[in-house]
């Protein structure tokens, strides 16, 4: 790279020369009066000037002044200047020459600082646009090293972040002096880095929140300046991202867990206000014949069984809650799951069309799974379907295998889902208009579902199928093999 550039110098000091003589000759050749001349050449050495710099421009002025004096001033083809004429057109073609130079130097200097700053802006424009696009916190402490660093074309950023005691680097991890040195400039105890970093500190007013440091220090004050502001108010702004994603994460939990003790308050108090109406009715009406007897006695079973599932469910989004789900992987065949969960099923589906429909009918191929978690996920799946849709209902259970993929579904052909229920439906509680006529369920079980599967790492969609009816479509990762013991006892 050094050969080449200097090969470059020297090719332009070549042909400055090249074109000093060429004009000489011409303006010869042409027969050019001594003023005609002299401008002439002061128009080259200008035009240079701007060109080359300042050191080419005077190397071609005093050649242009030798030609001029060789060629035009008597007596011409010496050197000799005779005359106070021929003095004064000489020291005023050389003064003239090295002004003009001086000025023409100036000008482009400015005019290339002005295209630096342009170029600074434009870089510092670019670096807020990133950032502004990063709406999450965390990425963009790993991401805005990064984006300076490419902006900027430095050989590497890092950005040290006071309240969590991090480094973040665009390269290789900075070196312990370096982060000592931004640890010790952040907190107001070293003004300067030491080495080839340069850095400046965040402050937002008079609190430090960090220190940017950058190699090599070849940025500008000021674009370092505006840099660390930039870099200020992308980490405030996330840092206030995470302090209201804080605020509304506790106020969103405190209305979820007022919401489960509304929902489990007036779901509880319906059967067991049905339960204490039948069991007073048996002890206290003695008159009551044997039919009347077991339908209170059918009322009191519906109902525990009703209340049964309802503290179920409250102990399950309880667990999820506290993220103690824990997936235990073990070897199953898929149709033998759904034939699993049609059998616990049975009493709920009383009335309904049950149909199994599974991948290689006939084939023993296990996979690997958690049968209880996605026994858990179908039980809700069925109740769901049992509780909105009339009997002589088909209920359609299949299974099968999507590349990386262990599919399942669950279809009906009763009403469908509300086209307005549906992106709601797996939240907590949401239990849809016809749910909230009908008075059933806690608005849990879809919810349940989809944590499950989350924790199984799988997930769930629901739909409408064409003409009528709902599909819940769901899956978890498909593992043929047998997984490490790590893998098969996972959080």
């Amino acid at each position: 790279m050094h050969r080449h550039a200097h090969f470059g110098v020297v090719l332009r000091w070549l042909a400055a020369t090249a074109a000093a003589a060429l004009t000489t000759f011409l303006l010869v050749w042409l027969g050019a009066s001594p003023t005609a001349a002299g401008m002439i050449f002061l128009v080259l050495v200008v035009w240079l000037a701007t060109r080359a710099g300042i050191a080419l421009s005077l190397y071609i002025a005093a050649l242009c002044a030798l030609s001029f004096d060789f060629y035009f001033l008597p007596p011409v083809h010496t050197f000799l200047l005779v005359g106070a004429q021929a003095w004064v057109a000489m020291f005023s073609f050389a003064i003239g020459c090295a002004v003009v130079s001086r000025l023409a130097e100036r000008a482009r200097n400015q005019a290339g600082q002005a295209e630096q700053r342009q170029a600074e802006v434009s870089r510092l424009y670019e670096l807020s646009q990133a950032m502004m696009l990063i709406e999450d916190a965390g990425r963009l402490y790993r991401d805005l090293p990064g984006l300076i660093d490419r902006i900027f074309a430095l050989d590497g950023v890092v950005l040290y972040l006071c309240d969590q005691e991090q480094f973040y680097s665009s390269t290789s991890e900075a070196p312990i002096a370096v982060r000592e040195q931004m640890r010790a400039m952040a907190q107001g105890r070293q003004l300067a880095m030491h080495a080839d970093y340069g850095a400046t500190a965040l402050m937002l007013g008079l609190r430090p929140i960090g220190t940017l440091a950058w190699r090599p220090e070849r940025l500008s004050r000021e674009v370092a300046t505006a840099i660390g502001a930039e870099a200020t108010i992308a980490v405030a702004r996330s840092i206030a991202m995470e302090t209201t994603a804080r605020v509304e994460a506790a106020r969103e939990g405190e209305r979820l867990r007022t919401a489960l003790i509304d929902s489990l308050t007036h779901e509880l108090r319906t059967p067991l206000t049905s339960i204490r109406a039948a069991a007073t009715t048996l002890i206290e009406s003695d008159g009551l014949d044997a039919e009347a007897r077991l339908d209170m006695a059918r009322i009191i079973d519906e109902e525990a069984a009703r209340l049964d599932m309802l503290i179920g469910e409250a102990v399950e989004m309880a667990e999820i809650d506290a993220n103690v789900v824990e997936v235990k992987l073990a070897p199953q065949n898929p149709r033998a799951l759904l034939e699993q969960a049609v059998e616990g099923s049975r009493k709920t589906l009383a009335g309904h069309k049950v149909e199994l429909a599974a991948e290689g009918e006939g084939e023993e191929r296990p996979a690997w799974f958690d049968p209880h978690l996605l026994g858990r996920v179908l039980r809700h799946l069925l109740e769901n379907v049992a509780s909105h849709t009339p009997p002589g209902t088909r209920v359609k259970l299949s299974t099968w295998r999507n590349g990386n993929r262990l599919e399942f579904s669950v279809e009906d052909n009763g009403h469908g889902i509300d086209p307005l229920d549906l992106p709601l439906i797996f939240e907590k509680f949401y239990r849809g208009k016809g749910g909230v006529k009908r008075r059933k369920g806690s608005g849990m079980g879809l919810a349940i579902c989809r944590a499950i599967l989350k924790a199984h790492d799988g997930d769930i969609e629901a739909t409408n199928t064409p003409g009528s009816g709902a599909r819940f479509h769901f899956w978890v990762p498909l593992i043929e093999k047998e997984p490490s013991r790590a893998e098969i006892k996972r959080q």
